[in-house]
């Protein structure tokens, strides 16, 4: 017998995968619960870079307010890679949004509950524990008590004690840096700084309760025993330090740890994954959030034949995992490449970085293969 506490779905994480997952189904008429542990908004370690692929996904997640988000927001019209005293710039056209997630995340959280999204803020998921006997055949314990729901997609992000127990390869400890900086005069490009043992991604953004025009957003991925602040990031690159030199601080800043790379996993135990808790795509590339969108409305598309009555709940499963490793498997493959080439040893870095120089096309296809 139905109850208070239970859902045709619940959707775990309420970034932009678990908002996406949410407003897609809830669409339907599907009864949906969505747990956030934190409270928002608030500001995350993220490039804030949203590729001009799912621009129209999140207009559609938006609506019918879409404008007051995205109309404001800078587009990013080129990328340059500073390396080596080498500087590679490629056009983004379409060009790309910069939505800062104190601003986007709010926004899709707000129009989850507008399509009838049941959210529960500061309410952290602990357990999923499944019954088959049950129609409602998960069970998920929170800080809140237990609800319970025919189907569960897990988008908790990158480390989580719900999803699957993963570890990086023995070496490096990855760590994320963010915060946003005033800068006199910002260029409308996404600015890439790679220097031994990580990289900073520079751009502008905006807030929309603040119509300052020279905001912009520094975020870095850098090995632990590199650097552990962003001065001391900004300090290891020359064209760096020097650009940093004129920055005021906006923000306090925000870091993550540890980054884990490793091969996509889609689901575990008939649960469903999206965003960065089924992976994590190299931050450079610069579609984490689209990616997190599109994974997230991607299962919650395989789910509604279930939720309707259509197919068994083992066949959306399969049909989710299916469908994410044939859309995203070659976007993950090819960042991986790329990333462990921007940062081999200088030297052995060189040619590749001439060929990218000289050769438009090869850095326009690269580009291309991780969208």
């Amino acid at each position: 017998m139905a109850t208070e506490n239970t859902f045709d779905l619940i959707v775990i994480g309420g970034g932009p995968a678990g908002t996406s997952a949410a407003i897609t189904a809830a669409r339907t008429g599907a009864k949906v619960l969505l747990l956030e542990a934190g409270r928002l908004p608030r500001h995350k370690v993220c490039g804030e870079f949203v590729s001009a692929e799912s621009l129209a996904l999140l207009t559609s997640l938006l609506a019918p307010h879409a404008e007051r988000l995205l109309d404001p927001a800078p587009r990013i019209s080129q990328s340059r890679l500073f390396l080596d005293g080498r500087i590679v710039s490629t056009p983004v056209n379409p060009p790309a949004a910069s939505l800062a997630r104190l601003d986007l995340d709010f926004a899709l959280l707000k129009s989850a509950e507008a399509q009838g999204v049941t959210v529960r803020s500061q309410t952290a998921a602990q357990s999923i524990s499944e019954d088959k006997l049950s129609a409602s055949s998960f069970r998920v314990a929170t800080t809140a008590g237990e609800f319970t729901a025919r189907a569960v997609i897990n988008a908790s992000g990158r480390w989580s004690r719900l999803n699957p127990v993963s570890s990086s390869k023995p070496g490096a400890r990855w760590i994320g840096l963010k915060a946003h900086f005033s800068e006199p005069a910002p260029s409308d490009s996404v600015d890439l700084y790679f220097f031994d043992g990580g990289y900073c991604g520079v751009q502008p953004v905006r807030l929309l309760d603040d119509d300052n025009p020279h905001r912009i957003n520094a975020c870095a991925m850098v090995k632990a025993e590199t650097a552990s602040t962003l001065a001391e990031v900004f300090a290891l690159h020359p064209a760096l330090r020097e650009r940093s030199a004129n920055w005021r601080p906006l923000s306090d800043p925000v870091s993550t740890s540890p980054l884990v790379f490793r091969a996509p996993h889609p689901e575990s135990g008939g649960v469903l994954l999206a965003g960065d808790a089924a992976t994590f795509v190299d931050p450079f590339v610069g579609d984490g959030i689209s990616l997190a969108l599109r994974s997230g409305a991607l299962a919650a598309e395989c789910l509604i034949p279930f939720l309707r009555g259509h197919t068994p709940l083992d066949a959306a499963v399969r049909q989710y995992a299916g469908a994410y490793r044939k859309r995203f498997a070659s976007v993950f493959n090819t960042s991986s490449k790329i990333r462990r080439m921007l940062l081999l040893p200088r030297p052995v870095r060189k040619a590749a970085l001439s060929v990218l120089q000289h050769t438009p096309a090869v850095t326009s296809y690269l580009v291309e293969k991780t969208r």
